[in-house]
């Protein structure tokens, strides 16, 4: 070996040697990467793209305290909603709408979006290649809501992340949490714990455990004293879903510390879960007790700092645009139809939480 290949060599070495130490202390100081999800419906339509006006028409729902006689809500400029879209009566299924929303969300630096899913016949599928296709686009990542449809339980479940994987997982937006794929369930409460053990266990009958279906499982945390529930189903994790603070146990953030404290000594994951306000009177006028002003920022600010405080990696958003309950962060407008006076973000401007959650986002991490 000559003189100069030596000295070139033993540089090459030192070199390699310093990156690799570099390398190392990066990852060991290295903050834990942080997310936001936000939960995304696709149910609704419109008369001009489906032929028939889809979730924007909805029946007064009606309970025995209420003596009142509200009429069905039509669509069009009768929208089941106390607030106005500023894309109006649009259609989830309509590639221009997709894509504007999925830049909204962009804008607003939402990581992943929690697609509703109603089965393999749900209204919004036909537009999910392009949800994830716009969402590629942007460098976010898409999962799935699995909604109470009819039947659901351990057997169909197990079918869906089949299905679901299958189709989407090889798309560069199809999210993955600590490398599996990721299904919310929601109102998971309503199903025995031993029916998602099926899935969710490794001894379990169905089990998706040490499988190709191997996946993260995050089941609804409403009640008290629900450790039993989740340790015995096997999911998991679990997030808090509802905008409307004190509704439950789960939406109370003072709570917040303490199950992300739960969490971390039993290995789940906790997604606490922030909305701007919550008001769904025109489709449930009885129940305003349920109502949450926005306060103009004051009461999303408060709700997604003490998410940030508890301590929780991931953070859930309720909702870009759950219209009927008035949790949407995407853009509404001031209009007065002939039968309603909707209410908006006044004197803030229409895309303010789009704006304020990318702020709030970025302060977080």
């Amino acid at each position: 070996m000559n003189k100069f290949f030596s000295k070139a060599l033993s540089l090459a070495l030192c070199m390699l040697a310093m990156a690799q130490l570099s390398s190392c202390t990066e990852a060991k100081n290295a903050e834990p990467e942080k997310c936001v999800f936000a939960f995304y419906y696709n149910w609704y339509g419109n008369t001009e793209h489906n032929g028939k006006e889809v979730h924007w028409e909805h029946g007064v729902i009606k309970n025995a305290d209420y003596k009142g006689n509200a009429d069905d809500i039509k669509g069009q400029d009768n929208l089941a909603t106390n607030f106005y879209p500023e894309l109006k009566n649009y259609s989830s299924t309509d590639p221009v709408t997709v894509a504007r929303h999925v830049e909204m969300m962009a804008k607003a630096k939402i990581d992943v979006i929690v697609v509703t899913w109603w089965g393999a016949n749900d209204f919004g599928s036909p537009a999910l290649p392009t949800l994830f296709d716009e969402a590629a686009k942007h460098n976010m990542k898409v999962c799935f809501h699995i909604e109470p449809y009819g039947g659901r339980g351990a057997e169909s479940l197990r079918a869906n992340i089949a299905d679901l994987t299958k189709q989407f997982g090889s798309h560069k937006a199809f999210y993955r949490m600590e490398g599996k794929p990721c299904f919310f369930i929601y109102d998971s409460y309503l199903t025995p714990a031993s029916e998602w053990a099926r899935v969710c266990t490794p001894q379990g009958d169905l089990t998706i455990r040490g499988t190709e279906l191997d996946s993260k499982i995050i089941g609804l945390w409403v009640k008290d004293k629900e450790q039993d529930y989740f340790l015995e189903s096997g999911l998991d994790g679990f997030y808090t879903y509802f905008a409307a603070t004190g509704f439950t146990y789960g939406s109370t953030p003072a709570n917040w510390k303490g199950l992300q404290e739960w969490a971390v000594q039993n290995g789940k994951v906790f997604i606490p879960c922030v909305g701007p306000g919550y008001i769904d009177t025109r489709v449930r006028p009885w129940n305003t007790a349920t109502t949450r002003d926005r306060e103009n920022g004051k009461y999303y600010t408060d709700m997604f700092q003490a998410a940030a405080e508890s301590g929780a990696l991931n953070i859930g958003i309720t909702s870009f645009n759950e219209w009927h309950e008035g949790t949407q962060i995407e853009p509404a407008i001031p209009f007065d139809s002939d039968v309603f006076e909707y209410i908006d973000y006044s004197p803030l401007a229409p895309d303010y939480y789009l704006t304020r959650t990318a702020e709030l986002v970025s302060a977080w991490k």
